[in-house]
């Protein structure tokens, strides 16, 4: 993957599925994304969840929107004078039909890396069609039975990172203390030999207590508008930069 930093890492997940419905600052267009991402860079991100947009803004991983997407984000980082690392989602909803999904991703240009939820049918492919054209593989695991999907699958030794996500809605319905959680999967996937670096956050209310942990583990981690509009304090963030701003203090204090 492009930037090499990857302990404390702060990512920011600038859109996710959402629109201006959510919150009237999440990018959607391309100019939007090369706006954000100038921002974001220069609160401290130095790497990016992008989920891309067609030209009527709907979820897309068509090689054309990517590119059109992905130079633009590029854009915003050298106006911030930084390096930064550009990353996508593979998510199977947005393209349920996996063989024309594994064409578009085949596809795909200038991407540095790119998230695979092992929790979903095909994974295995996804990922192998990513190593195939060079594209870093950041593996999703949600919740323990995605780690045993993950040994079994055969790439636990070749993937770039490995995302701990956790929240408490459908299907897993987490509740209790999102920390412990979170170690019961980080010591399941030590188990299993994984030596990569990881990668840990939760979305709502689980947010800013999993920044926190990830921290402490000495782990990267992410915010943005995908995750949660809300700062620590609990009022609504102004844009993904001020979430951005908010972590960097949290990782200075931790």
């Amino acid at each position: 993957m492009r930037h090499a930093e990857t302990r404390t890492l702060i990512q920011c997940t600038v859109n996710g599925p959402f629109g201006h419905d959510l919150h009237p600052r999440v990018p959607v267009t391309c100019d939007e994304v090369r706006r954000d991402v100038a921002a974001c860079t220069r609160a401290g991100a130095r790497s990016f969840h992008i989920h891309t947009r067609d030209a009527a803004g709907a979820e897309s991983l068509s090689p054309a929107d990517v590119s059109r997407m992905v130079a633009a984000a590029r854009q915003g980082a050298k106006e911030a004078s930084a390096d930064v690392e550009i990353g996508l989602t593979t998510g199977a909803w947005i393209v349920p039909d996996l063989r024309t999904r594994l064409d578009m991703i085949a596809g795909w240009e200038d991407v540095d890396c790119a998230t695979v939820n092992v929790s979903e049918d095909g994974f295995e492919q996804v990922m192998a069609v990513m190593l195939e054209i060079g594209v870093g593989v950041d593996a999703g695991i949600w919740a323990m039975e995605d780690v045993h999907r993950f040994e079994q699958s055969g790439f636990a030794q070749h993937v770039a990172r490995v995302s701990v996500e956790l929240n408490t809605d459908p299907p897993y319905n987490l509740s209790g203390d999102p920390a412990q959680h979170a170690s019961r999967i980080h010591t399941a996937l030590d188990d299993i030999g994984v030596t990569a670096p990881r990668l840990e956050h939760g979305d709502g209310e689980w947010t800013w207590p999993l920044v926190e942990d990830a921290f402490r583990r000495g782990w990267a981690t992410r915010v943005g508008f995908e995750d949660s509009i809300y700062l620590p304090d609990g009022s609504v963030a102004a844009d993904n930069a001020a979430l951005v701003a908010a972590a960097v203090v949290l990782r200075h204090n931790r």
